[in-house]
């Protein structure tokens, strides 16, 4: 069965291509030496980074919405995992490439993969999603006192277990998506796209205009873009450096 686009979902997901991009630009220029910032500490650029994954989270969860009320099934919802979860197998490759000492081994599309998996599982909850979302969220915020009181936690710090994201300490790699908080933001967007799809279903019908719709493009194709954008960039930077 063939799921409808919204322009208008595709094109929040477009702003979120196009912040990223501009974003993961000004990280290569960093690496490249063309910059002083510090994108793992400072606040400007750390909660840029916050921003735009919980809009790529937020969105995913307003598509699954979409495809459970238009009734996709199971084979295609596969389907689509399996693009993800593949992608996240290349991004960490490539990524051990780049950083062996701080590869990406649980990113945004590893964190996608599995909470596409529990958020598809549980769409029928509901007005209960709201709650639970928060729950997740609010997870994030109480393991640093957990650990404080439960010195025996600490084995949570550990990667075989901090996917989950309940953590003293950030770990050494260049994303991270952990389960908690992340899974609660994507919770929201299930739980906003039902709202929308019930009482304010026109919003998605609604004129975006020329460059409203250049940017529902670039969110149709938004895993390969995402695939695609960070070698481009580096490999124009590395270009632009042998040229220097």
């Amino acid at each position: 069965m063939l799921v409808r686009r919204f322009d208008s979902l595709d094109a929040l997901r477009g702003v979120a291509i196009v912040w990223m991009t501009l974003f993961h630009f000004c990280f290569d220029l960093n690496y490249f030496g063309w910059l002083k910032q510090d994108f793992y500490a400072d606040p400007f650029w750390t909660g840029q980074r916050t921003a735009i994954v919980s809009l790529f989270l937020f969105t995913a969860g307003l598509g699954q919405a979409v495809a459970v009320e238009q009734g996709q099934g199971w084979p295609r919802f596969w389907r689509r995992w399996a693009w993800v979860a593949g992608s996240a197998l290349l991004v960490t490759t490539g990524s051990y490439a780049m950083y062996p000492r701080s590869f990406i081994y649980f990113g945004v599309l590893h964190g996608m993969a599995l909470m596409l998996l529990v958020v598809r599982l549980t769409a029928n909850w509901g007005r209960w999603l709201w709650p639970l979302g928060a729950a997740l969220v609010a997870l994030k915020f109480v393991a640093p006192w957990a650990h404080a009181a439960w010195p025996e936690l600490d084995f949570l710090n550990q990667p075989l277990f901090n996917w989950l994201g309940l953590i003293s300490r950030k770990p050494v790699t260049e994303d991270y998506v952990p389960l908690l908080p992340w899974l609660g933001v994507m919770l929201w967007g299930m739980a906003g796209g039902v709202w929308v799809l019930r009482q304010r279903r026109h919003w998605l019908a609604l004129d975006i205009g020329a460059a409203g719709r250049r940017l529902a493009w670039l969110g149709r194709w938004s895993l390969l873009y995402y695939l695609l954008h960070q070698p481009l960039l580096i490999g124009l930077l590395t270009a632009a450096s042998a040229l220097k």
